[in-house]
């Protein structure tokens, strides 16, 4: 499943019937595939486009022209139906559709569960007294949607995220449930620090953040919140996007990124790149002074290695236009852009050239990711 399309599996993954093996391989492939992840993502959209539908009963006259139709034998004359009955039959249609698929995902045994009525997520304590509200969880217990799961500087817990994955949460951490579904998972992380291990699809779990949004893209990753609503992702395998409003930042493993109230999330990096480098980048995400950030510019680009293509890559969309020629040619020194890819396009910031050169920069950065999305802009 890792080398081949896994078009064919689409409907197994989502009806349950891969082994757990089966469905991580799937993931994997689904995230460095755009190929499939294409098909995978038509079917998540009209999963919720269908949710969104209104639930309405047929009106009895509609279903008495419609059952004469049905009975009717192959080869009598076709009969005429009207556009309104179509439309009408097919919204049924799409409606059975989508509660047929939340229904095989719910049904699983260690999918969704249900507290008061309300879904929830399983948690296991693994040391000293975690707390869903006012309750202490002795050894396993169950975070509904809506409720905060707390632990002290002697407590830890794990969460188990309906059947895509775990969250390990550290102590002092507070998180809350917002949602759990077939087609989205998201918890609110206010302080702390967590470590998630997913293995879905891309978009299908989610953290909020005080000043981002961290969207997983198949992966392992620690995020961790201060008291002020600073905080700051690691990655350890896979992908993440950080995102906020308008601005957004792709980070793959062994890369960082930290963010900020009200600015959201700054420019990912690789740990290792130099001191200097580290701080010139702070200062130009978070400094709002032109005559800093025009400095730390410098730095950057005086630094980076041609692994920190990958920050310098994020802020072609983040420099001023009189600075994006020098951010392109240190770009250039590295990796010449390909076939296709034009000096004047780049600095125009043409979405097309920037992916295709992104696709050239990634092997550098150790990782894969495909996808159309349209580039957030954000200065």
């Amino acid at each position: 499943m890792r080398h081949k399309h896994v078009t064919k599996d689409i409907s197994a993954y989502c009806h349950g019937e891969l082994s757990n093996e089966e469905s991580k391989q799937f993931a994997e492939h689904i995230i460095s595939c755009a190929k499939c992840r294409a098909q995978y993502e038509e079917v998540k959209l009209g999963v919720k486009l269908a949710e969104q539908l209104p639930q309405v009963a047929a009106p009895d006259h509609l279903w008495r022209e419609i059952e004469p139709l049905l009975s009717r034998q192959q080869g009598e004359f076709r009969p005429r139906v009207s556009s309104w009955q179509l439309k009408a039959a097919a919204a049924v249609l799409v409606l059975l559709s989508a509660w047929g698929v939340w229904l095989v995902y719910s049904s699983r045994g260690d999918a969704i569960l249900s507290v008061n009525g309300k879904p929830a997520w399983r948690v296991k304590r693994i040391d000293g007294t975690p707390r869903v509200g006012a309750e202490q969880i002795s050894n396993n217990g169950e975070l509904a949607v809506g409720e905060w799961l707390e632990t002290d500087g002697n407590s830890r817990a794990q969460i188990a995220v309906s059947s895509i994955g775990s969250v390990d949460i550290d102590e002092n951490t507070r998180v809350r449930l917002l949602e759990t579904q077939p087609t989205e998972h998201r918890l609110e992380l206010a302080r702390g620090k967590m470590s998630a291990h997913i293995w879905a699809p891309p978009r299908l779990f989610f953290v909020n953040t005080p000043s981002a949004v961290a969207a997983d893209l198949g992966c392992a990753y620690t995020l961790e919140v201060d008291d002020h609503g600073v905080g700051k992702l690691r990655v350890t395998s896979g992908w993440v996007a950080l995102e906020l409003k308008d601005r957004e930042s792709i980070v793959p493993a062994e890369a960082a990124c930290e963010t900020r109230p009200e600015v959201g999330p700054g420019t990912p990096y690789f740990e290792d790149a130099s001191p200097g480098f580290r701080e010139a980048l702070a200062r130009f995400d978070f400094q709002h002074d032109p005559v800093v950030m025009k400095d730390a510019l410098a730095v950057l680009l005086n630094e980076a290695r041609p692994r920190d293509t990958l920050t310098l890559w994020h802020l072609l969309v983040r420099v001023n236009e009189t600075d994006r020629p020098l951010v392109y040619d240190a770009l250039a020194k590295y990796f010449p852009p390909p076939a296709g890819v034009t000096r004047e396009g780049v600095l125009q910031l043409n979405w097309g050239m920037l992916q295709l050169w992104k696709n050239e920069l990634q092997p550098s950065w150790g990782g894969s990711i495909g996808g159309k999305k349209k580039l957030k802009q954000f200065r």
